[in-house]
Order: structure tokens, then C-alpha cells, then sequence
């Protein structure tokens, strides 16, 4: 329906079904429709804006958009940054497949462009088509505007029905008919050729799985604060690849960055409504597009050049690059949502709908689910991932809730179009794929079910940490798969121990230093009345909320830090690492900052250079270092825990305190201290030479009682003697801080410490 009075008589409808009069429809005006620019047929691939030569050798710009339903489509061209000035329009009329297409003469790079839709209007059925709305191509390379939000809010002119309709139960069902272009942003065309296409001098690490440790930053929060780099380039793509931030990064050892989203994102209406804004950025709206806040150099396309040189300094250092990507909804959020890109283009094409189709399914907890079992919806998402791999350089993704992206129609299934598609992929399939396993739907939570090639956030892995830390655990039984490399999840069709991305913080939850600082979150600053965020912390203070100036209490929380880390980093799998934990950063007990971008959030670079923490980073470094040169702590294969010579001797072995090895009694008693043995002589696999793999073998002791204990070092075939290398009871490590033990003696465990011994 397209004029006035039918639009009142749906609403009319509606309210009469509702009880309650007929209402009116906004009465605003809709802007005049510019002249029109004459297209020639172009093509209806690659989707996008493609820059290019046509024919008889004219250079411009061929536009494609999927709009599934839609009657008509309008090109429009913004010559002016900013407010929609200047807007020129092109009627495209080649349709080939449900894509409408034109190539439109002189037309180059650095030109702004957005789409109007035409179409029906029906929420009941689904249909949302509003040609007042201008509309962001979602093949769109670079973005610019989008972070015009001055208005303190988003206005009503960015949705597509009357946000302000008196009777708010019917108002998504009005359409509002007034002109979105001034507030919204725009793509624009991107260059193709020239030298940031060139990736002759680009030498992508390839560092495999098992070697691997992941570092989680923000582009933004990363390198605002950092004194090495460039005020100018703070916060920004040019300001991660500044030499000051990636001595960091190689100093410390890690071996890929898995950056918080960069696809362009939107802010939400109720953080814009009380000063705040999106930080984290889970709210994609253009997945072609590096958000372009995060840009030094420009918004007008430069952003993309920008970026393509920030992964080549990455590569130079020897770092992959992991993108976080949410491809399982947009920013357009659910019926009362925004209108910016595909709710206007194919409402029903796109998103997955309620049976009543007026409303959405919501997978995610972000109003909308992305329709991924839709051809068009699968195709965007495989363009996008493959974009980012062949032309921007990156080494591979983390999927935020792909629990969502994996349901056919309603559940999750590891046979879904998503998985098959991404499993034969010649390129895809050859990247590193990171599973979140799991979403906020009924049947979500899927850790341990992803099939071969991915790996997963392993959040079993977490909490058996914390609770084993803070002396939590019923028993040990979780405690020993979790440091062997989570078999139990993993060991099925092909999976491998890297197949669990070991974690005990993520940007989601307490910051390390905080989860040993507070039990109870503190999020006031988000304004939400401290409801928000998670209350399952398994944290512990110490026994004091907060900070202190109780140095004892202080000291424990370091040592705490120390265990925690020292942990993660012995055991099995992948280790991911939280930037700004190896310093000691904090964010006041807030374990919810999605939406604090400012010195909450911020890594504090002072921290490296005060002497309370500075050692913390050198255990860190100290402990990535180690897990390098040997491969007995990142092995490529599950433990057998059979013996495999004469001697008996296993490639893991549990022992208890006594120096015994546990028995399944001792798996089900609560302990404090535990011992795990990894023999170096028992690696399955063989070098690049097809030569057996042969490492030391190592005895960890983790005792988190709050007490010192006696331990008994096992004998015979086990050892001979122990040298310790680790021990998280002393603030500073030296090369050999505990000397050296034989075999069969008892040392002295600290209270709540981690022995890490050489076997000799």
C-alpha cells in the first residue's frame, strides 16, 4: 500500500481489532524527488559498487542490489558529505534474478550512494518497503557518516514507521513517509586497483593451530591511551600497526590479534538517549565496510587502505589477524528498530520472522536474527568472510553466537546450509574459524558440537578455572579435562585438542585483575539500574570488595593473577589472552562495558611501567615463551594416558599430593592440590622431516588451598629429579627460582600457588 489513505485504513484495521478508533498517518511531507540520472544495463554481478571500465571504454560505476519482492529501486548519488545535500537520483531497471543493476557513466571512486526501495507497505505480512527511507548497501566497501549522531539521539526520520504514533501498539504498522537520507549513512565507492591490492610483499604467517595464542583487543580501547603512539593515530587502524603497539604484542609473544568487530556498526537508540555509545561493537550494519571511526586517514574510502596496511604491519611481525564478526543479526534490531539497510530492502528476504510475520525471531537478544537458510542471506555472509580473506588479508574469524547462524529453520544443526557451505569453501574452509557455541534461543548452547575445522570458545574451560581458583569444585574430575585439552568435548570426528579455545576472561565479563577484586559486578555507569550483565561471576575479592589499600590482600590478588594466567597457559589447546590482563587492567567491577568508551574500557599503559605490575606482564611473556620451545604444552594430539614402554611410563599421568597416582576414588574427592604429569617422550606426530618429536618432560603442581601443602615427587620411571621454572608464589620469576629436587622427596607447596618442574 502506498498512499495515505490506504496506510490509515491498514492502521484504522488494526486499532479497530484492538478496540480502539481509527488513527491518522504522519503528516509530513516527503522531500521532492530530485531529476534523475540516466543508467546504461550494467550487470547484475559482482553485488555492490564495483568501479570499472564499460563499455566503449567509459569509466564508472556498476551498482547491484538483491532485492527480492521489491517494485522498484533507486539509485541515489550524494555529490556533499553529510546531511543528504546534493542528491541525484538513478532509476535502475535491469532486474536479472530478483537484482536490480545499472552502470552509471563518470561515476568513481570516493562517491557517497545509498538505495530507495520501493514497494508494499504491510507489517502483518512482513513487508516493510518505504522509499522515503535511504537505504545502506550492504555490499557497500566503506561507509561514511555514520557516526553523524550529533543529534544527541536517533531521529524519527531513521525509522520506517511513525515512532511516535500515539497508540504505540499499532506504531510499527504506520508508515512514516519522512525523508531518512539527512541522518543516515551512506556507502561509497572504492577503488579496486592500485597499490593496497597488492599483497606481493604480504607474507601471511600461518601459524597452525596448536602453536597458536590469541590475544582479544579492541582497535579503539587498545591504543588510545598508549604514550608510544601518535596522538593523532590513537584509536585507530594506523595506530595498531605503529611499531610502538606491535613491540607490545611481540614482546609478549602471542601469535594473533582477534580484534572486537570492525564491520561498520551503528549505536543504539537508548545508549544514544542517556550520552552513550556502542563500544564493543556488536551491531553490524555493513559487513563489506571497516567501521570508519576507527580510521586516521579519512572516511571517504580511505578507511580501506588503511586497514589493508594495518594487517600487512600485523603479518611483518610474524601476527595473524582474527576478526570478531556478528553476522547472526544487524543494527536494525526487531519491529521498532531503525530502517538503514536490508529491513527496507527485503524485510522478509532477510530476517527470520514470527509466524505472524509482523514481528521477529530473536535468536540473538538484539531484536532480530539474521535469515542465513535464505540463498541471498548465505550468499551476503560468504561474499563478506571471503572479501575479508582475499582482499583485505585477514587470517580468520570469530563468529559471535554461531549457534544462530547454524539453525535450519528453528534448531541448531551442525548439518545446517551454513556449515556445509563454509566446509567446502576452497577459501573458507582454509582459515581459522572460531566458534561462540552457542545464542540466547531454545537448544542454543552447543559447546562441543561444532564439526571439524572449527574450534570453540571453550566456556566449560572457564568456569572450571575460576572455580577451581577460588576452591569451588565438588571434585577435580572437571578440572583434569579441562587442562588435557577438554577430550571429553572434543574427541570425535577428527577434533583435536586446538579444537578448545581455552579462555578464563573475555571482553565479556570481569577483567582478570577484577575478577579477583570483586564478587559482585558493578556496571551503574552503563546506566541500566546495575541489572545488566551476567551474575554468574565465579569471582572472588579476596575478601574485600573492591580495591584496597591492604597490601596483604593486594599481594594475594597478584598471586592470584599469576595462577590464573600460569594456568591457562600450561594447559592443552588454544590459549586466548585478554588485552591489558597482562598488565593488571581493571574496569571497577564492571563486567558489562559494551557500551563504555573511555578510561573504563581503555588499556592503561601505565600499568607496564608500575613496579606492582610490571612483573606480571614479564610472567606472561615468560610463560608464552616456554609454551614456544616446547611442544609437550601444545600438542597437536589427545593424551592416551596408556603406557607406551617397558617402564610404564604414560604421556599423562595424575598424582595426588602423597605422590601417588589418583585412583578413581581421588577423582571423586574434593581436592585442593593436584599434579599433572606430561611426558616429552610420548608426543604423537612428527616434524617437518618426518622425525619423531621429542620434548622435556614436566611435572605441574596446582594447589589452590589456603594453606601450604607437602607434595611428594614421584620416582622412578618419572623422574630422576625436578628443577622447578615456574613458581606463581613469588612476585618476580628468576631462570631457576626453586633450585633443584630428586625424586621422591617432599617438597614444600605455597598456599594457593602453581609449581611448574623440569623433569630430569
Amino acid at each position: 500500500m502506498s498512499s495515505a489513505a490506504e496506510q490509515e485504513a491498514v492502521a484504522g484495521k488494526q486499532a479497530a481489532a484492538d478496540g480502539h478508533p481509527a488513527v491518522g498517518v504522519n503528516g509530513a511531507r516527503r522531500a521532492a524527488s530530485p531529476p534523475a540520472v540516466p543508467a546504461w544495463p550494467g550487470t547484475p554481478v559482482p553485488l555492490g559498487a564495483r568501479y570499472r571500465t564499460g563499455p566503449d571504454q567509459v569509466a564508472g560505476t556498476n551498482f547491484a542490489l538483491w532485492a527480492g519482492g521489491a517494485e522498484a529501486v533507486e539509485l541515489c548519488l550524494f555529490d556533499e558529505p553529510g546531511c543528504g545535500g546534493g542528491e541525484r537520483r538513478v532509476r535502475l531497471t535491469e532486474l536479472t534474478h530478483e537484482i536490480w543493476h545499472g552502470f552509471v557513466p563518470g561515476v568513481g571512486p570516493g562517491q557517497r550512494y545509498g538505495f530507495r526501495v520501493h514497494g508494499r507497505w504491510d507489517p502483518w505480512t512482513g513487508a516493510r518497503w518505504n522509499p522515503a527511507k535511504l537505504l545502506l548497501d550492504p555490499y557497500a566497501r566503506a561507509v561514511d557518516g555514520a557516526e553523524g549522531n550529533d543529534y544527541g539521539t536517533l531521529p524519527p526520520e531513521v525509522y520506517g514507521h511513525v515512532r511516535d504514533w500515539p497508540q504505540q501498539h499499532v506504531a510499527d504498522t504506520v508508515r512514516d513517509d519522512r525523508d531518512s537520507a539527512p541522518y543516515v549513512p551512506k556507502g561509497v565507492v572504492v577503488h579496486d586497483g592500485g597499490p593496497d591490492d597488492e599483497w606481493t610483499y604480504d607474507r601471511r604467517p600461518k601459524t597452525p593451530w596448536a602453536d597458536s595464542v590469541i590475544y582479544e583487543l579492541h582497535v579503539r580501547g587498545f591504543t588510545k591511551l598508549h604514550p608510544g603512539i601518535p596522538e593523532e593515530l590513537r584509536g585507530t587502524y594506523a595506530g595498531l600497526a605503529h611499531p610502538a603497539a606491535i613491540e607490545h604484542l611481540t614482546r609478549l609473544g602471542v601469535t594473533a590479534v582477534e580484534l572486537l568487530p570492525v564491520h561498520q556498526f551503528a549505536h543504539e537508540s537508548h545508549l544514544l538517549d542517556r550520552g552513550l555509545r556502542n563500544y564493543w561493537g556488536y551491531n553490524s550494519i555493513g559487513y563489506f565496510a571497516p567501521h570508519a571511526a576507527y580510521a586516521a586517514s579519512g572516511t571517504a574510502g580511505q578507511q580501506v587502505g588503511e586497514f589493508r596496511r594495518m594487517v600487512r604491519a600485523l603479518h611483518a611481525a610474524g601476527i595473524e589477524v582474527i576478526l570478531d564478526v556478528v553476522y547472526n543479526h544487524t543494527a536494525e534490531a526487531g519491529e521498532l528498530g531503525p530502517m538503514l539497510s536490508m529491513k527496507g530492502i527485503d524485510n522478509r528476504g532477510y530476517y527470520r520472522l514470527q509466524p505472524d510475520a509482523r514481528r521477529y525471531a530473536d535468536y540473538t537478544g538484539c531484536g532480530n536474527t539474521l535469515h542465513v537458510v535464505q540463498p541471498h542471506v548465505l550468499r551476503l555472509i560468504t561474499d563478506s568472510l571471503r572479501y575479508w580473506v582475499t582482499e583485505m588479508g585477514v587470517d580468520g574469524f570469530r563468529f559471535d553466537l554461531a549457534a544462530a547462524l547454524a539453525r535450519s529453520m528453528h534448531d541448531v544443526d551442525m548439518l545446517s546450509p551454513f556449515l556445509a557451505v563454509i566446509a567446502q569453501d576452497p577459501v573458507l574452509r582454509r582459515v581459522k574459524l572460531i566458534a561462540e557455541p552457542w545464542d540466547v534461543g531454545s537448544g542454543g548452547y552447543q559447546v562441543g558440537a561444532f564439526p571439524p575445522l572449527w574450534t570453540e570458545w571453550n566456556d566449560r574451560y572457564r568456569d572450571a578455572v575460576r572455580d577451581f581458583w577460588r576452591h569451588a569444585l565438588p571434585d577435580v574430575r572437571e578440572m583434569g579435562y579441562r587442562l588435557s585439552g577438554s577430550s571429553d568435548l572434543y574427541a570425535w570426528g577428527g577434533r583435536r585438542p586446538y579444537a578448545s579455545v581455552n579462555f578464563v576472561t573475555a571482553h565479556d565479563g570481569f577483567t582478570l585483575r577484577d575478577l579477583v577484586s570483586y564478587e559482585r559486578k558493578h556496571n551503574e555507569a552503563n546506566g541500566e539500574g546495575n541489572r545488566d550483565g551476567t551474575d554468574d561471576n565465579r569471582s572472588w575479592n579476596c575478601g574485600v570488595e573492591g580495591e584496597t589499600d591492604d597490601e596483604d590482600v593486594r599481594a594475594l590478588r597478584r598471586r592470584q593473577l599469576r595462577n590464573l594466567l600460569t594456568t591457562l597457559l600450561l594447559s592443552t589447546g588454544v590459549p586466548m589472552l585478554v588485552a591489558g590482563d597482562e598488565l593488571g587492567r581493571t574496569q571497577g567491577g564492571s563486567n558489562n562495558a559494551y557500551c563504555q568508551d573511555n578510561r573504563i574500557s581503555w588499556v592503561d599503559w601505565s600499568l607496564l611501567d608500575d613496579p606492582q605490575w610490571r612483573p606480571l606482564f614479564e610472567l606472561t611473556s615468560r610463560l608464552i615463551a616456554l609454551r614456544h620451545r616446547h611442544p609437550v604444552l601444545r600438542r597437536r594430539a589427545f593424551f592416551s594416558g596408556r603406557a607406551h614402554s617397558a617402564d610404564g611410563l604414560r604421556d599423562l599421568a595424575w598424582f595426588t599430593a602423597r605422590g601417588t597416582e589418583m585412583t578413581e576414588r581421588d577423582w571423586y574427592a574434593p581436592a585442593a592440590t593436584l599434579g599433572m604429569y606430561l611426558s616429552g617422550r610420548d608426543i604423537p606426530g612428527r616434524d617437518e622431516r618426518g622425525a619423531p618429536i621429542v620434548d622435556d618432560s614436566f611435572l605441574a603442581v596446582l594447589h589452590a588451598g589456603e594453606g601450604p601443602v607437602g607434595f611428594l615427587l614421584p620416582g622412578p620411571p618419572w623422574a630422576e629429579r625436578y628443577e622447578v621454572v615456574v613458581d606463581t608464589s613469588r612476585e618476580r620469576q628468576a631462570d631457576a627460582p626453586g633450585g633443584t629436587h630428586p625424586a621422591g622427596t617432599e617438597i614444600t607447596v605455597p598456599a594457593r600457588a602453581v609449581l611448574l618442574l623440569k623433569v630430569g
